[in-house]
């Protein structure tokens, strides 16, 4: 399946989860790695965009609609690389959208 280009990245999925702190399954640290921050939360925005459109692989449905995941290396503002699973729904009232990130381990 492929993520369409115009899927949904919530500005608050962003700023106020990937990138803020979290007791667990925190993604900001990973995240800060490359330079990614919460105060230029839009950098992440703009290099999730630049992955899509993306292959993605069915994971799973769930009432709202099926998940899927995509991996991807993303080179963030300081030009260091992290690789990444990026976490979609295709939900079915609201359409495409970002659910999550995860960490992967390979870095280069």
């Amino acid at each position: 399946m492929i993520i369409p280009k115009d899927a949904e990245i919530a500005i608050e999925k962003v700023r106020d989860y990937l990138l803020v702190p979290q007791r667990k399954s925190d993604k900001s640290k990973y995240l800060s790695f490359v330079g990614y921050t919460r105060d230029e939360f839009w950098e992440l925005m703009r290099d999730l965009r630049e992955l899509l459109p993306a292959e993605a692989t069915l994971q799973g449905e769930t009432e709202f609609g099926r998940k899927y995941s995509a991996r991807a290396i993303l080179t963030g503002p300081n030009g260091k690389c992290i690789a990444v699973r990026t976490i979609w729904e295709d939900n079915r009232i609201d359409g495409w959208k970002i659910i999550t990130l995860i960490p992967e381990r390979r870095t280069r």
